[in-house]
């Protein structure tokens, strides 16, 4: 995170350095916008397309690999929020409305699949967040996370026995 930030917001073309198996202590809430290929979250492999909208919990390694000509490049295949443990729990414990999100943050330490109705109503709230400053960026996140509160069917991805 910056300075003066509660949550990371990035975006990246591929290929990107950081477009490799990797994990981090964040939670991350990533949106595919461009391209189709595979990917991975724990011991999960899946096939993605443009929409394909995961949230990953904290140490789950994954990694997305777009299908793209060698020599040619996207310059925006994802748009992702992250966000640390302390934060997500400091807001829950400060608005306790926000605690809806609770059951898709322990679904999150396997991966989580949105559908395509959630990920249709993420898709602009992203693209927003992206240009966002001030009391608005949280704004953006409450709304964010509001939709992903109203998934009905969401699909865990590693298998239950898979441990980070």
């Amino acid at each position: 995170m910056r300075p003066g930030e509660s949550f990371a917001v990035r975006w990246h073309g591929y290929p990107y350095h950081t477009v490799r198996w990797h994990f981090h202590p964040e939670y991350e809430l990533h949106q595919i916008v461009a391209t189709k290929g595979r990917y991975f979250v724990g011991d999960f492999i899946g096939e993605f397309e443009v929409g394909n909208l995961v949230l990953t919990g904290p140490n789950l390694p994954h990694n997305w690999i777009s299908e793209v000509p060698e020599g040619q490049s996207v310059p925006l295949r994802c748009r992702l929020v992250q966000f640390s443990e302390e934060f997500i729990g400091g807001a829950i414990a400060t608005f306790p409305e926000l605690g809806a999100v609770s059951p898709l943050l322990e679904l999150a330490r396997r991966g989580v699949l949105f559908s395509a109705s959630v990920s249709r109503a993420v898709m602009p709230l992203l693209a927003e967040i992206t240009h966002a400053y001030g009391v608005h960026r949280i704004s953006l996140f409450m709304s964010i996370m509001e939709a992903l509160s109203r998934e009905t069917t969401p699909r865990v991805l590693a298998s239950e026995n898979y441990l980070p």
